[in-house]
C-alpha cells in the first residue's frame, strides 16, 4: 500500500486556498488548508508533511515567519506561492532553502505539474543508496526519516541543504562540480554563474561547524567542485 502523500496549503485568500487544495487533491494526494502564519504552525507542530505550499503574505506570522521554523524544524520541500514579484525577494526565498518559486496568478498546469516534479525529487533521494543510512566519520544521515547526525546531535538542514549533503554523502569519494550539484537538486540547467551553491555550501559548512569546530567534513577541489574529506 502506498504511503499518503500529506501536502499544506498555507494561503489567506479562500478562493485561491481551495484552488490549490483542489488541484492537490485531483493529482491523488491528501491537502489540509492554514490560513494564517500561527494555523500553519499549528499544523506543523501537529503532524508530518511531504510538502507545504506557502504565501508570504499572510494575516499575523508572515510566510518568512513559517518559512524559518520550517526550515529549522523539518526537512520538507517548500514552494512559495505569491504575489511578490521582486527579483530580491525570489533569490532570497530561493536561498532560504525553497525548491520553487511560483507568482500569482498562475497556471493551474504549470502548479500541478511542479508539485508533481518536485515530490518525484523527494522521494528518489531516499533511494540513493539501497542502505537507509548513509555514515561517514562522525556523521549519520537517516534517509528515510531524512534526518542528519554529527556525534549523535541532530543537525537542523533545509530542503535543499538537505538533498545537497545527502548527494554528497551517497558518494563520499566522488568531487562534484557545481553543476553535477545545481543540476542534480534544481533540476535545472547551470550556466556557470551562479552563486546559489556557494551560499548553501557556506550554510552547510557554518552548521557542521558549530556541532564540531575541530573537524572540517566538506573539501574544496580546487577548479573541479566539492567532495567529502576523507
Amino acid at each position: 500500500m502506498n504511503k499518503q502523500i500529506n501536502i499544506l496549503v498555507v494561503e489567506d485568500d479562500n478562493d485561491i486556498n481551495q484552488l490549490l487544495c483542489n488541484i492537490i487533491r485531483k493529482n491523488g494526494y491528501f491537502s489540509q488548508s492554514a490560513f494564517s502564519g500561527t494555523e500553519a504552525i499549528l499544523y506543523l507542530e501537529k503532524q508530518d508533511w511531504d510538502m507545504v505550499l506557502l504565501d508570504l503574505m499572510l494575516p499575523g506570522m508572515s510566510g518568512e515567519e513559517v518559512l524559518e521554523k520550517v526550515a529549522v524544524q523539518n526537512n520538507i520541500p517548500v514552494i512559495i506561492i505569491s504575489a511578490k514579484l521582486d527579483q530580491q525577494t525570489k533569490v532570497d526565498m530561493l536561498r532560504a532553502g525553497v525548491v520553487d518559486y511560483i507568482t500569482k496568478p498562475f497556471d493551474i498546469e504549470e502548479v500541478s505539474a511542479r508539485i508533481d516534479s518536485h515530490l518525484r525529487r523527494y522521494q528518489r533521494i531516499n533511494t540513493v543508496s539501497t542502505t537507509k543510512k548513509l555514515r561517514h566519520k562522525d556523521i549519520e544521515v537517516d534517509l528515510e526519516a531524512k534526518t542528519v547526525y554529527v556525534k549523535g546531535k541532530e543537525l537542523k538542514f533545509t530542503a535543499r541543504e538537505y538533498e545537497i549533503f545527502a548527494l554528497l554523502m551517497s558518494s563520499p569519494r566522488k568531487v562534484f562540480t557545481k553543476a553535477n550539484l545545481f543540476e542534480s537538486v534544481w533540476k535545472e540547467a547551470f550556466y556557470g554563474d551562479d552563486n546559489t551553491i556557494n551560499v548553501h555550501m557556506s550554510n552547510i559548512r557554518n552548521k557542521l561547524a558549530i556541532l564540531n569546530q575541530s573537524e572540517d567534513y566538506i573539501e574544496t577541489v580546487w577548479g573541479m567542485g566539492y567532495r567529502l574529506k576523507s
